[in-house]
């Protein structure tokens, strides 16, 4: 039996088309298994494509999100979920409010607000997690891995894998011209998240003062058919709570601050990070952003007489 349904193409974390961070949407993905949804985000062929699934008789949670790769899926994902919910808001008309979404991550909170007539989107990411900083050899093997030098490092800062929901490796450096240059060796990166068990690698600099951004970053995931995603809720959240822990943001309730990323593939977009603490530490990461859609495919799913999931264009 064949299905058609269709896909929302949006790009996150920007109000012009084409820049951030283009996801793929389908609204209703009631009927689909995971493998006719890998089909599909494989042939979509964008960095994450949302499956959103209604439930039935919301108590907890009122829908569930499913995030896939081109190759696999995931647990979270921030861009995808600015995408989703702000497509979602608009199909539905909901200007604002709070939706509750079970993710492979957990329960995820998504409030939808609007600022200067604009909709924004903002994910609560899940729980904050540090693993201990990698040992000498390991550090080594990333830094070789990104084309990066031990000096090209901040002095005092760990390189250390940080979670809200999904974890990332932070890797601070000094210069945000070094990070535009960087051309990582996508290999070898693969090579190190089998041997650390994490998928992707945030390098970051702080800008200068005057700059509205407070960082500039880069997300590279090649083990997850990811060489480089534009604009990354899921590397700027832990980046934030990695500012936090280390004394670069203030010890406040409440600190907020942007964060760009994209440049270097002129996918440009900017992502809100906002960082609460309490007992001295980072403990809830909210990312925020816009969104604008940028067109659709309609997408026709058939199984061949062994089984395989086809998903072609129609």
């Amino acid at each position: 039996m064949n299905k058609e349904i269709t896909v929302l193409l949006v790009d996150a974390f920007t109000a012009v088309p084409g820049k951030g961070n283009r996801a793929g949407v389908v609204l209703d993905a009631l009927g689909l298994d995971a493998r006719e949804m890998q089909a599909v985000a494989a042939l979509v062929n964008v960095s994450e494509t949302a499956f959103m699934l209604p439930v039935a008789q919301p108590a907890e949670y009122e829908l569930r999100v499913r995030y896939f790769t081109p190759t696999t899926e995931v647990p979270s994902c921030g861009h995808a979920t600015i995408a989703s919910h702000f497509a979602r808001s608009e199909a539905l008309g909901i200007e604002s409010g709070r939706v509750v979404a079970k993710i492979g991550a957990g329960i995820l909170p998504v409030d939808i607000t609007g600022t200067n007539g604009r909709k924004k989107i903002v994910m609560t990411q899940g729980a904050v997690a540090f693993t201990p900083p990698y040992d000498s050899p390991t550090r080594a093997a990333i830094l070789a891995a990104l084309g990066l030098r031990e000096d090209d490092l901040v002095p005092d800062l760990p390189v250390q894998e940080v979670s809200t929901g999904h974890s990332k490796v932070m890797v601070p450096i000094r210069s945000v011209r070094t990070l535009d240059a960087l051309a990582p060796d996508m290999a070898a990166l693969v090579a190190v998240s089998r041997k650390t068990g994490c998928n992707g690698y945030f390098v970051f600099a702080m800008n200068g003062p005057d700059d509205p951004c407070l960082t500039s970053g880069r997300m590279f995931a090649p083990i997850s058919g990811i060489d480089e995603d534009p604009v990354t809720g899921n590397g700027n959240g832990p980046c934030g709570a990695y500012l936090s822990r280390y004394g670069i943001l203030p010890d406040a309730p409440r600190t907020a601050y942007c964060g760009r990323q994209g440049v270097a593939m002129g996918k440009e977009g900017v992502v809100e990070v906002v960082v609460h603490r309490a007992d001295g530490r980072p403990v809830t990461i909210q990312v925020a952003g816009t969104a604008v859609k940028a067109g659709e495919m309609r997408v026709r799913l058939s199984h061949d007489a062994q089984g395989a999931v086809r998903a072609e264009t129609c």
